[in-house]
């Protein structure tokens, strides 16, 4: 932490000497970014995109890492589109690519035969975006907002029990806390999903995306939950989206 004041205090003073303009841009289109030093904020997707793509940064602030753009201590930032439009129109000597990094929707992987659990899933779905649910989480996990999913009391669990594949490390749709706890935007969605239908989760930990989908093409588990689960296309099918998400790039102007 008091090595980014220090980073973010030397941006400042760059800035104030020398200008924006004495760091020209290099990212002129998302085919520019791999291998570039780029920022993301921490506890989000973007960072993780930005660890694949070249030399991350992590951020705890829009602001600060605006700052760190401008002076050149990066050559370019990685966000989800809805908070880097909010973050831009406030900041001065930065803009958006006009063409996204990413498009993707995130969706339940269900057995290709349970056309009543992929029903009853799109059901809950339904119900959890029109009540804000959904919103709220992808507020929460792509742009650090502050909403929390709370499980209502007294819910009647008779309806039985699913089984759910999750990735034990993709943050933030799923991972281990400190107190070794499944949480992340997967996990809260599920547990939504599973308090509309009334039924206990039991959770199957995996470590990569397919086996997601091989988990419930085999009926290992009856629903899967990760980054992208539409990869087993004729073999599973997938619900109704729960989240959609388009990452864009910030450069200097």
């Amino acid at each position: 932490m008091r090595k980014l004041v220090i980073l973010t205090l030397i941006a400042s003073l760059l800035l104030s000497l020398a200008g924006c303009r004495a760091f020209p841009n290099i990212v002129n289109s998302p085919d520019d970014v791999e291998g570039k030093v780029i920022g993301g904020l921490a506890g989000t997707p973007s960072l993780r995109l930005a660890d694949e793509l070249g030399a991350a940064r992590a951020f705890y602030s829009g602001a600060d890492m605006m700052i760190e753009l401008r002076a050149g201590l990066i050559d370019c930032a990685i966000m989800e589109r809805t908070t880097a439009i909010e973050l831009v129109s406030g900041t001065s000597g930065v803009r958006i690519l006009n063409d996204p990094l990413l498009e993707y929707e995130l969706r339940f992987a269900v057995p290709r035969e349970n056309a009543g659990l992929l029903n009853a899933v799109n059901m809950a779905l339904e119900v959890l975006s029109r009540n804000g649910t959904l919103r709220g989480l992808t507020n929460r996990y792509f742009s650090r907002g502050n909403f929390y999913y709370v499980s209502p009391e007294d819910i009647d669990r008779s309806a039985g029990n699913l089984t759910i594949a999750l990735l034990t490390d993709s943050p933030p749709f799923s991972y281990k806390n400190e107190d070794g706890n499944f949480v992340g935007m997967d996990v809260d969605v599920a547990t939504a999903v599973s308090d509309i239908l009334g039924v206990e989760l039991d959770v199957i930990e995996l470590d990569d995306a397919w086996d997601l989908v091989t988990a419930v093409w085999h009926g290992r588990a009856d629903l899967a939950l990760g980054w992208h689960p539409g990869e087993g296309e004729g073999r599973i099918n997938t619900s109704e989206p729960y989240a959609s998400a388009v990452q864009v790039v910030i450069v200097r102007r």
